[in-house]
C-alpha cells in the first residue's frame, strides 16, 4: 500500500451522471436568448466552468451580450432536470474504498452550492468526504488549477501534498496538470481515450466502480 494521499474527486459527470442534462440546460438557456448552438458543441465544453462556457461557445461578444443571462437561465433549466440525475455506477463505493485505504477525500466541484448539496445527499457521502467545494470558492474555474488548490486548502494541506485527481473531462486533466497532480478519468464525460491521454490522464475507466479495480496500479494503491 502506498503512503496516504489526498484524492480530489470531481462531482458533476464523475460521480453523478449530469453531463447530458448540463448540455441540454445550456442549449435551452441560449435558445431562450435567441442563440441556437448544436448540442454536440455544447457537450464538448461540459466540464469547463460556466464562467468560461459562453465565450468558449460563441466568442467574447456572446459573453459580453448574454453571458450572465445565459448562466442564470442555465441554472433555472438545470433545476428542472435535477431529479432525473442518478449516481454513476460504483460512485459511493469508490469514495468508501479510498477512505478504507487511508486516503483523505475532498470533492472538488465548481457547481452551485444548492446543486452540490443535492448531489452530496444523492451520493450519501457526507460521512466519507472530509470537505467539498462549490462555485462560491473560486473566481477562475477549470482548466485553471484554482479549484483543486482550494480543495487542498479545505483540508489544511499544502499545495505540494501528494494528491490524485479523479475526473471525467479533458478540463479536469488539464486542471490537474496545472496543479501538478496526476489524473484518473472516467469515460462518462464523453471524451475519446486519445484526447484524455493526450491531455495527460494516467488511467481511464468506464465508471467510478471500475476505478477500484485499478487502484493498485495507481498512486492510490
Amino acid at each position: 500500500m502506498s503512503e496516504p494521499r489526498i484524492a480530489v474527486l470531481d462531482v458533476d459527470g464523475t460521480l453523478v451522471d449530469t453531463n447530458y442534462q448540463h448540455a441540454l440546460a445550456w442549449y435551452r438557456a441560449f435558445r431562450s436568448l435567441g442563440e441556437t448552438y448544436p448540442v454536440w458543441r455544447i457537450h464538448r465544453l461540459i466540464g469547463m466552468g460556466g464562467d468560461r462556457l459562453p465565450a468558449a461557445l460563441g466568442g467574447e461578444d456572446t459573453e459580453q451580450r448574454i453571458g450572465q443571462q445565459a448562466r442564470d437561465r442555465w441554472s433555472e433549466e438545470f433545476d428542472r432536470l435535477i431529479d432525473e440525475i442518478a449516481p454513476l455506477p460504483g460512485a459511493r463505493d469508490l469514495v468508501a474504498a479510498l477512505r478504507e485505504r487511508g486516503h483523505r477525500v475532498v470533492l472538488a466541484s465548481s457547481g452551485k452550492a444548492k446543486h452540490v448539496d443535492h448531489f452530496l445527499d444523492l451520493l450519501a457521502v457526507r460521512d466519507l468526504a472530509e470537505a467539498w467545494t462549490t462555485s462560491d470558492d473560486v473566481e477562475s474555474s477549470k482548466p485553471a488549477p484554482d479549484l483543486l488548490q482550494v480543495a487542498l486548502e479545505k483540508l489544511g494541506a499544502a499545495a505540494d501534498t501528494p494528491s490524485v485527481v479523479i475526473g471525467d473531462s479533458v478540463f479536469d486533466v488539464e486542471a490537474a496538470k496545472n496543479a501538478g497532480m496526476p489524473a484518473i478519468v472516467v469515460r462518462s464525460g464523453g471524451f475519446g481515450d486519445d484526447e484524455l491521454r493526450d491531455a495527460g490522464a494516467v488511467a481511464i475507466c468506464d465508471t467510478p466502480g471500475d476505478i477500484m479495480a485499478v487502484l493498485d496500479t495507481t498512486d492510490l494503491s
